[in-house]
């Protein structure tokens, strides 16, 4: 009796846990490695990179190999780095200042007094920690190494701060429009030092010794000789004049912008273009060790052991890449990122990059089409290649807009939506391009999706559009839509989804009238959305995986173990889920293990299904069902966990009775899911096994 019911309360506990453990796992594939690299800080032999997206990440082996270093740094979006002796500063955005004392490896938040959390700048002056934020915080000071924050914005006409650097007790702090303001008494007052600054917008500020100088955003470089009482501007030979990062090393002074790195030796009177390798691609950093110089970019980090004459791309381990779109050609997976585009033909255990030809373009949107891989990115146009990604084309003819969001084929049409012109409809392999805007009442199209003769268009600020021939013509079918903003779109059969602002509407009629799908939904601003069957997948910013089992009745989180809730894209490719993220590269996750508990069935392919045990043969487990109809059918087996056990059949069977055996007699106790897929139908169900 006492073993009976110690038999029975293991079984309780045993399924409790079931059904509260979550058996959905992702896991962080091995790339693609790079990301958006905003700041650099050298302590000793380590070196330390702060990443739009992914947290900070370590070096030992000056830039050669990455390890992230984020337990406790609840933001990824690390903007500025500083180090003042054994501690390590970290800026974010929005969530304050994050303090660690063992090389990264633990961080605390330090935030106490700090009432804006977006902290763009750092800048130590002896024990005295400055921050500048934006959005109207100006600088905070902190005497204590963060522990508490006091606001020191006297005479700060401007305390949106983009920028700070120190040059003695001279505190200098570049704002996002006010130019430039100088402090002499540890920021209890500012005055501005505008005298000969003809740009206001100050992205970045270096000191070489007597020498200020500040980077502005379209107006060059600028230099002081007197701590910021006049100006002068400096700019020859530098062909842009939007500079992001400047970075004294030496006597060379090292300037950044978005198509890659230029030099100067005078301080700034003439410079010359040290690129080559830089992909080029935006430098948002620029730092040294030793001889080595860095570069951090939106497609990570380069190195230059010659000055800045070439570089290379030195980025394992760096997994901070924001992944924008994914797509599946066969067995290959194609990531497109900030960038460029990068392969994997492994289910993401590696990647490579794929650019010929598409160098340093941020890429938004893939799509497959026949035999063509299509990347619509960010300025570039619309590029294909015809080689799974080993060289790529430009594709531009008649395409006034080369901000492309999206990009969707529907028979032998392409149609990419872009930022500021429309939609645009190709016939040719996107040989040439033509405007098809009419009834389009605006211009800026999110998203395309297309199925049959109907063309959706999601758009920033007029909802969904919906063309059925071709694009020729559009209407605006926006009934029930609550908002007009549709980040997403995936359609299948008769069901549209538009994943909003305001979470994911559902139309079963192309798009005459919306539903708001949102129980469960905890998050709404839907980025990403697919469907399979009657399984919609959504991505949200900052919540992570959502999965509805019913065409959006309702939703689960399943964010097990996905340490980035930035969710972009989504591909499904063999029995995995992949989803592209903002700033730590793609993850996976097996399709089983977020399908085992669904129950789906369809009124005309039912089945019932039911087991019982062979007492002589001892947990040999007797699984019988019926079906109406002939089906394909599936029947597994998992643990706990999630993880696939056992296929007890996998074939097509007629309509009747039939019987499948599982032998379990060499398996532990506990308890099993029995998973069976019968055509369209779904049914999971717990074992309890004893021996």
């Amino acid at each position: 009796m006492q073993k009976t019911i110690i038999r029975l309360m293991l079984f309780l506990f045993i399924v409790i846990s079931f059904l509260q453990a979550p058996s959905a796992q992702w896991i962080q594939t091995g790339g693609p490695e790079g990301g958006d690299i905003r700041a650099f800080a050298v302590s000793g032999t380590n070196i330390f990179a702060g990443a739009n997206g992914g947290g900070v990440f370590l070096s030992t082996n000056n830039g050669t190999s990455w390890t992230a270093v984020n337990s406790g740094l609840t933001s990824p979006w690390v903007l500025s780095l500083a180090v003042n002796g054994a501690n390590l500063f970290a800026g974010t955005d929005g969530d304050g200042v994050f303090l660690s004392t063992n090389n990264g490896k633990s961080w605390t938040a330090v935030n106490s007094g700090l009432t804006i959390m977006n902290v763009y700048s750092l800048a130590l002056i002896g024990g005295n920690v400055f921050a500048g934020t934006m959005n109207g915080g100006g600088v905070f000071l902190s005497t204590d190494n963060g522990t508490s924050w006091t606001a020191v914005n006297s005479g700060l006409t401007d305390p949106s701060v983009v920028s700070l650097a120190v040059n003695g007790i001279h505190l200098f702090a570049g704002t996002y429009g006010g130019g430039v303001f100088l402090s002499t008494n540890n920021g209890t007052s500012w005055t501005a030092v505008d005298s000969g600054l003809t740009n206001s917008h100050i992205q970045s500020l270096a000191v070489n010794g007597a020498n200020v100088f500040a980077g502005t955003w379209g107006g060059g470089v600028f230099l002081s000789t007197d701590n910021g009482a006049s100006w002068t501007a400096g700019n020859s030979g530098l062909s842009d004049l939007y500079v992001k990062s400047l970075s004294v090393v030496g006597t060379s002074l090292y300037a950044g912008i978005n198509g890659g790195v230029f030099l100067s030796t005078d301080n700034g009177t003439s410079w010359n273009v040290v690129k080559s390798g830089l992909m080029g691609t935006s430098v948002n950093s620029i730092a040294e060790i030793g001889t080595i110089l860095l570069a951090g970019t939106w497609g990570g980090v380069f190195l230059s052991t010659n000055k800045g004459e070439s570089w290379t791309a030195s980025n394992s381990g760096l997994a901070g890449t924001v992944v924008r779109s994914l797509a599946m050609k066969g067995t290959n997976l194609f990531a497109g990122t900030d960038g460029g585009v990068f392969l994997s033909i492994d289910s993401g255990t590696s990647w490579t990059a794929i650019d010929s030809g598409l160098k340093g373009t941020i890429v938004q949107s893939l799509a497959v089409k026949d035999t063509n891989l299509f990347a619509g990115t960010y300025g570039g146009g619309v590029f294909l290649s015809a080689d799974n990604g080993t060289s790529w084309t430009a594709v531009d003819s008649g395409l006034t807009d080369t901000h492309i969001q999206s990009i969707a084929v529907s028979g032998e049409n392409l149609f990419a939506g872009t930022w500021w012109r429309g939609v645009f409809l190709s016939t040719d392999n996107g040989t040439s391009w033509t405007a098809v805007n009419s009834g389009l009442t605006t211009t800026n199209v999110y998203w395309l999706s297309a199925s049959g003769n109907n063309v959706f268009a999601g758009t920033n600020d007029g909802g969904v559009f919906l063309s059925t021939n071709n694009g020729t013509d559009w209407t605006a079918v926006n009934s029930g839509l609550t908002t007009t903003v549709v980040f997403s779109m995936s359609i299948s059969g008769m069901n549209v989804f538009a994943g909003t602002n305001n979470g994911v509407f559902l139309s079963t009629n192309n798009g005459t009238s919306w539903t708001a799908v949102n129980s469960g939904l905890t998050n709404p601003y839907i980025i990403s959305l697919l469907m399979r069957g009657t399984n919609v997948f959504a991505g949200t910013w900052g919540g992570g995986f959502f999965l509805s089992t019913n065409n959006g009745t309702s939703w689960t989180t399943v964010n097990s173990g996905l340490k980035n809730k930035y969710v972009m894209a989504f591909a499904v490719g063999g029995t995995n889920l992949f989803a592209g993220t903002y700033g730590s590269g793609v993850w996976r996750l097996p399709l089983d293990s977020i399908l085992l508990e669904t129950h789906h069935q369809n009124p005309s392919m039912q089945f019932s299904f039911k087991f019982n045990y062979s007492n002589q043969l001892k947990s040999l487990a007797k699984i019988s069902f019926t079906l109406q109809h002939e089906a394909p059918v599936s029947i597994k087996v998992y643990n706990l966990s999630g993880r696939h056990i056992s296929t007890l059949i996998e074939k097509n069977l007629g309509a009747g009775e039939h019987l499948v055996f599982w032998d379990a007699r060499n398996m532990a106790n506990g308890c099993y899911t029995i998973k069976m897929v019968a055509g369209t139908n779904i049914q999971a169900k717990v074992l309890p096994l004893f021996q």
